[in-house]
């Protein structure tokens, strides 16, 4: 199993799970053309794309996508902005209820409430026999959950509070943007207490994703969640190609 990760910052976030049998997307906030060029062209192989919440930079290649004859998997809440506000084809969009687990290929889903300002967003718990379970959490303050049996973690760290802190009193970040941060994405800190809180003995990777292009520090963001989990961390960027996504590291 491997991930692709074909952007993943506040411009865009998609990514792929695939063999060389199947492809699971996640999200699709990129141009349609991007995403077919990750899956080199091959849409047939793709299973589904499921969607975590209604904003662009989360869902905006959604018309082209479903047109194209790929079927979406998201909350009901999102799902109906996918149609009403993105003009997602209707007949692909598929919503599904939080904590039922539904079937994608050999991939089993099964999304939970998350916490960010939008109708009904929700992170995704993804199993396969390749790459074990995977958690996939972004755009949320924190995760009231802990997850059982992890293998791969594909986690949002937004911002570090000190760099906020200092851009706002350099007059770079005003105190609006500022609130809105910390109102619904996931801090550094809170990152690494959402890793500190799960039993990560059987993971293999952790992918930090949708870091700030303001309020991050790549190399610090790495190095903290490397010391504090002793796990091989990938800080996600465009292009980026994850071979050994696997359920265990041999």
């Amino acid at each position: 199993m491997r991930l692709k990760i074909i952007n993943s910052n506040s411009k865009g976030n998609a990514y792929v799970l695939e063999n060389d049998q199947e492809a699971l997307l996640i999200e699709c906030g990129v141009r349609f053309d991007l995403i077919k060029k990750a899956l080199g062209f091959n849409l047939n192989k793709v299973v589904g794309c499921i969607i975590t919440h209604e904003h662009g930079d989360h869902c905006c290649g959604v018309k082209d996508m479903t047109h194209a004859g790929i079927n979406v998997y998201a909350t009901a809440g999102t799902c109906d902005h996918l149609v009403k506000k993105w003009g997602a084809n209707p007949h692909r969009v598929h919503p599904r209820h939080t904590e039922l687990p539904y079937n994608l290929g050999s991939f089993q889903i099964i999304s939970f409430k998350t916490i960010h300002d939008t109708a009904q967003p929700c992170g995704y718990l993804i199993k396969h026999q390749e790459c074990g379970v995977v958690l996939f959490l972004t755009d949320t303050v924190y995760s009231p959950f802990v997850f059982k049996g992890l293998n791969n973690i594909i986690v949002e760290a937004n911002y570090c509070d000190e760099i906020l802190e200092e851009k706002r009193q350099a007059g770079y970040t005003i105190e609006m943007l500022r609130d809105r941060v910390i109102e619904s994405h996931m801090s550094l800190k809170n990152c690494k207490d959402l890793l500190a809180a799960n039993d990560l003995s059987q993971v293999n990777n952790i992918v930090l994703i949708h870091l700030s292009d303001s309020h991050s520090h790549e190399t610090r963001f790495k190095k903290e969640v490397e010391a504090l989990t002793g796990k091989v961390v990938h800080v996600a960027d465009k292009g980026m190609v994850i071979e050994n996504f696997e359920k265990t590291p041999f």
